[in-house]
């Protein structure tokens, strides 16, 4: 706490000794770190490692640092090292986002080990006994009513609910990395970690709570877990990387410089997800332009390319041959994720080793030739050649499976540019595993000519590292925009002039209008981190709890909770002290962070109410 104080005051001095700066600019800068100290302190002080998990769609991981370590040598963070591919080579330090479940719904394993054993499984043709979820992390984009009943279907149609799907895959990264540090000889309680979950900046709050549930559902406090927003952690990763570490840049470029302003998209393997940073003062970063993305990532490109094996061989053999050959349908999928990252813009020829014992016998056995005779039938025998166990493919013919994923992040990207506050930008930083890709990363250049386009050495690893980074120092950020219009449902005094009549209903003698929105917070607005709105609701006798609705809408003054662009965010429980009586409570509606929060006083007696927010 002391060198916390000893830190804002060298800060004042510094900016004192700078005449260059004005009063309104000090003054800005001590309310923001007041209001960042207030809520560090918040968290657990009392933390020895920083442990971070980074949730992907494809490929899962963490990693940590020593507490102590980070003051002089932030950059020492270790990552696992010793995920086992099986025969395949690694790709990676991080593992498939997969888990396998026994019959009764039980934990079995995740990532690599949970990939090979039910290829296993399926070969024993055991696959009813089991439950297997891969790449799911996409349902929590999709679903904008995501709630705890939400389910999700295993690979073969089977349902569970998905808070225990993500749950117990947490729990798999949470354990191994508590077994990774017992054998290095660091033997912790899990509340020596402060925990780091990451999460795409596009998800909607109720998202990013379902991930923060499914988190403390496995032991991690809610004082020692932090939610950190993927493209910002690997803008802060950024920060802390010398030039070296920088492809791209030109003579005499620094992160560090006050005033510098940069784009940061983050190309993971469901997503792409963009954000704009302002380098501040005191080493903060601002956010100059909402959060913005789609589902554009590197699986939608996998996407494509069973759709041209699909034109090869038809949609049941490859069905087939994820059912009863599943080891050899990953080997296809593996193999294509290096090509992937590989192949460039001026490869004629595109080698490839697939599974051809495998496909030769489907199409002997369903269509009644072999596989060379099924290609040369095909619209692609002038452009993929059997030789061996390996495929030539016409490069042509693969950089068409890239197209419309290209477009689709150079359009979000000229989306962002055009927006007011980026105009000026001239600097992109392409993180993410898919952000790899050699066609990504020229199609950028090839589009943005008059910007600077930066690759860090791995940027596969920007946002796992970041979000460590982020564990220890995670009042970083001083300011960002909201995405969406919050507010509560209420039902005011109906207005012919404003509300619809399908809305009108009487209630105790009054028309009132049922679905109305009442705004907090308006989108696009600029929110320093630990803003709080106040609002005041009244309380009913012998009524000692009320509840209040949470929604947001894409719309920057909605009229309706009920119109197609609003979505529940979940409810407010509020428990009322003294229910003997009508009390005022205010609330405090808590934005800037990376997640929502609240804080509710009765305005009589000051005193503080429980109040909980939960997903429906």
């Amino acid at each position: 706490m002391i060198s916390d104080f000893s830190f804002i005051c060298n800060l004042l001095i510094g900016f004192a000794s700078r005449s260059y700066i004005d009063a309104k600019t000090i003054l800005r800068e001590v309310l923001t770190i007041s209001i960042l100290y207030y809520i560090k302190m918040a968290m657990n002080p009392n933390y020895i490692l920083v442990a971070a998990i980074d949730f992907g769609t494809t490929y899962s991981g963490y990693a940590f640092s020593m507490r102590h370590s980070f003051k002089n040598q932030p950059m020492t963070i270790h990552t696992n090292q010793c995920w086992n591919a099986g025969s395949q080579q690694l790709i990676s330090l991080k593992t498939p986002t997969c888990l396998l479940l026994d019959a009764n719904k039980q934990f079995d394993s995740f990532g690599y080990e949970a990939e090979n054993k039910y290829a296993e499984i399926v070969m024993e043709k055991e696959q009813h006994n089991y439950y297997y979820f891969h790449r799911f992390k996409m349902c929590l984009h999709k679903h904008k009513d995501v709630s705890m009943e939400l389910l999700l279907e295993d690979i073969t149609g089977k349902p569970m609910p998905t808070i225990d799907v993500f749950t117990l895959s947490i729990m798999a990264m949470k354990d191994h990395l508590m077994s990774y540090l017992i054998k290095q000889g660091t033997k912790l309680e899990l509340n020596d970690i402060r925990w780091v979950l990451s999460v795409p900046a596009i998800w909607t709050d109720i998202s990013k709570q379902f991930m923060r549930e499914s988190a403390v559902k496995v032991g991690i406090s809610k004082s020692n877990l932090l939610l950190c927003l993927e493209p910002e952690a690997a803008s802060i990763y950024c920060q802390y990387l010398p030039t070296d570490k920088l492809t791209g840049i030109e003579p005499g470029f620094t992160m560090a410089k006050p005033g510098t302003k940069y784009m940061i998209v983050d190309l993971g393997g469901g997503t792409a997800d963009i954000t704009v940073h302002e380098k501040m003062l005191g080493g903060h970063l601002k956010e100059l332009c909402r959060a913005t993305g789609g589902d554009c990532g590197g699986t939608c490109v996998d996407a494509e390319y069973i759709q041209l094996l699909i034109k090869i061989v038809g949609a049941p053999i490859l069905k087939i041959m994820k059912q009863e050959y599943l080891e050899s349908y990953l080997d296809l999928l593996r193999d294509f994720e290096t090509t992937k990252r590989t192949i460039k813009p001026g490869s004629k020829k595109v080698r490839m080793v697939i599974p051809f014992s495998t496909l030769n016998t489907l199409c002997e056995m369903h269509l009644k030739e072999n596989f060379r005779s099924v290609i040369k039938s095909s619209s692609f025998s002038d452009s993929i050649v059997i030789r061996g166990d390996k495929v030539h493919i016409d490069a042509n013919v693969l950089r068409k499976l890239f197209d419309k994923t290209i477009a689709n992040i150079l359009l979000l990207i000229k989306e962002t540019l055009q927006m007011e506050s980026a105009r000026s930008l001239n600097k992109i930083i392409l993180v993410g595993g898919f952000s790899n890709c050699v066609l990504v990363q020229e199609a950028v250049r090839r589009e943005f000519p008059n910007c600077t386009v930066i690759i860090p050495f791995d940027p596969g690893l920007s946002v796992l590292q970041g979000a460590v980074l982020f564990g220890h120092k995670s009042d970083v950020i001083s300011s960002r925009i909201s995405r969406f219009t919050y507010g509560i449902s209420f039902n005011p005094k109906f207005d012919p002039a404003i509300h619809d009549e399908k809305y009108r209903f009487l209630s105790d003698g009054v028309w009132r209008c049922k679905n109305a929105f009442d705004k907090i917070l308006e989108k696009d607005s600029v929110i320093p981190i630990g803003t709080v709105i106040h609002r005041k609701y009244n309380t009913k006798i012998n009524v000692n709890k009320i509840g209040l609705k949470l929604f947001a809408s894409e719309q920057h003054n909605p009229v309706y909770t009920a119109d197609d662009d609003c979505f529940s965010l979940g409810n407010i429980g509020i428990d009322v002290s003294d229910s003997s009586r009508c009390q005022v409570l205010e609330v405090g509606f808590i934005f800037g962070n990376t997640e929502l929060s609240l804080t509710v006083i009765e305005a009589a007696s000051g005193n503080k109410c429980m109040a909980q927010f939960t997903l429906e």
